[in-house]
């Protein structure tokens, strides 16, 4: 009889898998060992997590998961090991498109806001797998360059949950085919466990020599590890790892044979190439020096150490995990090489606990350095309409939504669209408001353990600037309102005194949020540029003078995010 039962547990589990609340319990602490030998192409990972019931109901069924490619080998609670089942889970968070998920069943209800402590132990291998991507019809060559995680004898690099599950993770199913349900999910996640702390002991098999990296962040601003792996065969070379706590974090790790490009310019940042790469290794150790004069100008000299190490795949998307920046380093590009050391250098240089500031800064300076020391204003503007893309539906949802303020507010997101392209903008504009010098003057006193208070950078800003910006936060930072919709609402040319006119330009913001917009008043001999302040919901008028006679008013050149740029031009017509 004994097969019988256990047949029957099995299948009570199994069915009643269907009604599990995948996202009722946080992982808010992990301690693991993670053993990687690269020969093999294997990861082993012993360890504990806590688990924290966040639901509203008390619960007996706990969901664990891991990458498919991985198999659950044990779970215990104390010394004793608990009843679990092991199911395949499909899922886009994962390169592979499907998880290894635990159902464990415990012997006792956890109730809201208690937590439980299990002890684990899984492993199997990760290699190059682009699955998710190929079953939803991206070219398979393409695929590999975007899905590029792996453990390799030669190079091994895995990114974290959203990419590879290589630690436990619990969220409902990801599909890239349904809209923006992988990117919902992740979010979802990340928010969940944004304050959650996780220890990793990292373990490499001594068959091969070469570096390991991880990018450790401790409360948003402490530095990473490197430990030289140089060792007998039969040994595992450790690092200690924290993250604590997560915030948007990936933990992800990258080992290979590196080599480290001197560093004579002082800058903490280390420059990691491997053989064949040396001309792209050369233009990052030649763009040091400019990449910290510039944040050290805008946002204070850089302090925090940061890698950048190379990728092996030359067409690999680049990525950024904590103070770790990965990218290729097969090309010379110069200008490519300036632009990824000023994005690392300014998280050195203004660590933030917040998404917003730590990530929106780091790609405002990109869109600024181009500006300022690259290709102009207009390819600042043309990097900024690239990051519009990412969230311009998203915020067409919201406008269209009948709940105000359905949206994801700038001070508390956890969605990467949001804290990375639209906080870029957010500080385009403030900075286009208040000046380059009270822009500065905000950003050089910030400090990250001050910020306990949502409006600290709005009394900053207030501060150096002399303005009250509260209406601006509030549309923008405090809450997501959608965003504006300008166009011009009338035009009122007039001559007077001698060749000059006189235009009066009345511009309407449709939208619900809003913002300080530039117009453009052309004429045959050149053009006038203003900037005019239209609140949401409202209009706002101003006289120009031009030179000549008008012929069209344009509203917005590009550095103002809004939902419709096909009402942009006003034709004015011949007298």
């Amino acid at each position: 009889m004994r097969p019988l039962c256990s047949f029957c547990a099995i299948f009570v589990l199994s069915v009643s898998a269907t009604a599990l609340d995948r996202e009722a319990f946080t992982i808010t602490k992990y301690d693991l060992e993670i053993r990687l030998e690269p020969e093999q192409q294997r990861l082993g990972a012993r360890g504990k997590v806590t688990l924290r019931n966040d639901s509203s109901q008390p619960q007996k069924n706990v969901v664990l998961q891991i990458s498919s490619s991985l198999n659950w080998r044990s779970i215990k609670l104390g010394t004793k090991p608990v009843q679990f089942v092991s199911q395949a889970y499909v899922s886009d968070i994962d390169h592979t498109g499907a998880l290894s998920e635990a159902i464990v069943s415990l012997a006792a209800e956890v109730q809201p806001k208690q937590a439980v402590e299990l002890e684990i132990g899984y492993e199997g291998t990760i290699t190059l797998d682009a699955t998710r991507l190929t079953q939803i019809g991206v070219p398979e060559n393409v695929a590999k360059h975007t899905s590029w995680d792996q453990i390799s004898p030669s190079f091994t690099a895995v990114r974290g949950a959203g990419y590879v599950a290589w630690y436990p993770i619990a969220t409902v199913a990801a599909d890239f085919t349904e809209g923006n349900s992988m990117f919902q999910v992740a979010d979802r996640w990340r928010a969940r466990e944004a304050e959650s702390a996780m220890a990793i002991n990292l373990c490499v098999s001594g068959e091969a020599a070469g570096m390991a990296f991880m990018g450790d962040i401790v409360r948003g601003i402490r530095g990473g590890s490197l430990a030289a792996m140089d060792h007998p065969a039969s040994s595992f070379v450790c690092t200690q790892h924290r993250f604590e706590p997560l915030g948007t974090t990936a933990p992800s790790f990258v080992f290979a044979s590196y080599r480290q490009v001197p560093n004579e310019a002082g800058v903490p940042a280390n420059i990691d190439s491997l053989d064949g790469h040396e001309a792209g290794a050369a233009a990052y150790t030649a763009a040091l020096q400019p990449a910290s004069q510039f944040v050290t100008q805008w946002f204070g000299a850089p302090s925090l150490p940061v890698t950048v190490a190379d990728l092996a795949d030359p067409n690999a998307a680049p990525f950024e995990s904590g103070n770790l920046f990965l990218t290729s380093m097969a090309s010379d590009d110069h200008k490519l090489a300036e632009l990824n050391l000023v994005h690392a250098l300014v998280h050195s240089a203004i660590p933030s606990p917040r998404p917003w500031v730590h990530e929106g800064l780091a790609h405002f300076a990109e869109a600024l350095f181009r500006a300022n020391k690259q290709d102009g204003r207009q390819a600042a503007l043309d990097f900024l309409g690239i990051h519009r893309a990412t969230f311009l539906d998203a915020e067409k949802d919201v406008a269209a939504s009948p709940q105000k303020n359905s949206g994801q507010p700038l001070a508390s997101t956890y969605d990467e669209s949001n804290y990375r392209s639209k906080a870029a903008y957010v500080w385009w504009m403030l900075r286009d408001m208040i000046g380059d010098d009270a822009f500065k003057e905000a950003i050089r006193k910030y400090h990250a353990e001050d910020d306990k208070d949502p409006k600290y950078i709005e009394q900053l800003v207030a501060a150096a600037s002399k303005r009250d910006m509260g209406w601006f936060f509030d549309d923008w930072v405090y809450h997501d309102r959608g965003l504006p919709d300008f166009r011009v609402l009338a035009v009122h040319p007039w001559k007077s005194n001698g060749a000059k006119q006189i235009v009066t330009v009345t511009i309407e913001n449709r939208g619900n949020a809003g913002a300080e917009v530039p117009f453009i008043v052309r004429f045959a001999e050149g053009e006038v540029r203003q900037k005019i302040e239209v609140r949401a919901q409202s209009s706002a008028t101003m006289r120009v003078e031009v030179a000549g006679t008008a012929t069209e008013v344009i509203v917005n050149d590009g550095s103002v995010p809004e939902s419709d740029l096909t009402n942009n031009v006003f034709k004015i017509a011949e007298p």
